[in-house]
Parts: C-alpha cells; sequence; structure tokens
C-alpha cells in the first residue's frame, strides 16, 4: 500500500464513479481492476474480504467498497475521497439530466405525455399492492378504506401524498 496516494485515489474514484454502470455488484470488477490490478494498493484477496465487509454494512455495495477501500489506502481521508470520488461523476450527471427535463417541463407533448403515465403508476402501485395481500393472505380490511381515502386525495384533490401516507401510517398503527 502506498503512503499517500492523494491524486491518484481521487482520479481512480472519479473514473469508477463516471463509468460504473449497472449498480453497486457492476462496478465491483472496475474497483478491482483499479486497486488490485493497476494501482497495486490491495491484494486480490484482501480485496475480497473488503467486498465481503462492504456486503454485511448498510448501504450500495459499491459506496462501501469505496469508503472501504479509501480508509485502507489512505486513513480517514482516504476514506473521505473515494466516497466523495465515486458518488460525484452520478451526482453531476443525474443534476444535467434533471435540468434537461425541468426545461421540458412546459412542452405540451411532454406534458400531455406525462399526464397519460399518471393512470399507469397508479395501476402499478394498486397491482403491487393487490400482489401483497394475495401473497400474505391479507385479512386486514380496515386498510383498504385507508388506502382508498389517500389515493382519492391524492389523484382527485392534488393533496400532498406524503403527509396523507404519513397520517395513513398513523392511523393504520392507533387502530389496527
Amino acid at each position: 500500500m502506498t503512503e499517500n496516494p492523494g491524486w491518484p485515489l481521487l482520479f481512480s474514484f472519479l473514473r469508477i464513479g463516471l463509468f460504473g454502470f449497472g449498480g453497486g455488484y457492476a462496478i465491483l470488477p472496475l474497483i478491482s481492476h483499479e486497486v488490485v490490478d493497476l494501482r497495486r494498493w490491495l491484494e486480490a484477496g484482501e480485496f475480497a474480504d473488503v467486498v465481503a465487509l462492504s456486503q454485511m454494512t448498510p448501504g450500495p455495495v459499491a459506496l462501501n467498497t469505496a469508503t472501504y477501500v479509501g480508509y485502507l489506502v489512505a486513513g480517514l481521508a482516504g476514506s473521505a475521497v473515494a466516497t466523495a470520488a465515486v458518488c460525484l461523476p452520478p451526482l453531476i450527471i443525474m443534476l444535467l439530466a434533471c435540468r434537461f427535463f425541468l426545461s421540458l417541463k412546459d412542452n405540451p407533448r411532454v406534458a400531455g405525455a406525462l399526464r397519460l403515465l399518471r393512470p399507469a403508476v397508479v395501476g402499478l402501485v394498486l397491482a403491487a399492492a393487490l400482489v401483497l395481500m394475495n401473497r400474505h393472505s391479507f385479512s386486514d380490511w380496515i386498510s383498504v378504506p385507508i388506502f382508498l381515502a389517500v389515493l382519492f386525495l391524492t389523484v382527485r384533490r392534488r393533496t400532498n401524498p406524503i403527509p396523507l401516507l404519513a397520517g395513513a401510517g398513523l392511523f393504520g398503527w392507533l387502530f389496527c
């Protein structure tokens, strides 16, 4: 292991964050290639231990792996650098994508397409609820009116769904 990898640690994890498509487990080979094969900061066995520990800790496995590798390579500062560097490229990409989509929000065609998708989203949520009800031999029928009331207030009255869901959860916890 290198005592002070500094910039190489930053650039390595920026590159991993930029090209690591497909989620946590898809990024692990990129991290392994960079950390074990190219930089030789860790041995293959050490990297396997890092991945095993990263799977046991809460959070995304790729982020946990980056944090732990950074710590092993350069201590607490290394863990902060590796974590920030692996998160920065996807964050920038998402901000640019959001800006692009927000620029289209007033487009009548986009607004029409989104209006057409609303019933489909409600149907998907309802289908998921029905599947869970059937799978777990649902017998709590007091939850059905709560669900329908929240659904009605959200869709018809355009009420903010977060307080409604919190209220429905509190009502269900108190009375069910």
